[in-house]
C-alpha cells in the first residue's frame, strides 16, 4: 500500500511531492478529507507515538500555548483529530513503512525506499 497525508496549501508539501513520484500513491488531502480515527490509529501503530505524528511548528501550536503544557498521547491524538494543522506532513505510508515530516532525514529515508 502506497498512501499520502498531505496538505495543499503547505509550499513545503507541495515542493516534496514534486520530488518523489506519487503516480501510484493514494492522495488525502487533510484540510478537504479530514483523516479519520482509524486512519490515525493505523499511523499510530507504525509509530507508536501520536506525539511522533504531532506538528510541533504548527501556528496553533504557539497560539494555544501547548508548549507550556503537559501533554500526554491521548491529548496529541485528540488535537490531531480536531485540528489539521497538528499533522506533521507530508505523512507517507510505503508498504509497512511510515515517513512523517518533512526533515531531509526523513525524505531521503523516503527516496531510499521508493528506489529498492
Amino acid at each position: 500500500m502506497k498512501k499520502v497525508y498531505f496538505l495543499q496549501t503547505c509550499d513545503t508539501c507541495r515542493r516534496i511531492l514534486k520530488e518523489i513520484d506519487t503516480q501510484s500513491f493514494e492522495k488525502q488531502e487533510i484540510k478537504s478529507q479530514p483523516i479519520t480515527v482509524s486512519q490515525l490509529e493505523e499511523l499510530y501503530n507504525h509509530t507508536q507515538s501520536y506525539e511522533a505524528l504531532f506538528n510541533k511548528r504548527a501556528k496553533k501550536y504557539k497560539a494555544m500555548d501547548l508548549k507550556n503544557e503537559s501533554l500526554s498521547e491521548s491529548d496529541y491524538k485528540q488535537l490531531i483529530l480536531d485540528e489539521y494543522t497538528f499533522l506533521k506532513r507530508p505523512v507517507f505510508l510505503v508498504d509497512d513503512e511510515i515517513f512523517a515530516g518533512n526533515s531531509k532525514k526523513e525524505i531521503e529515508r523516503l527516496k531510499t525506499k521508493l528506489n529498492q
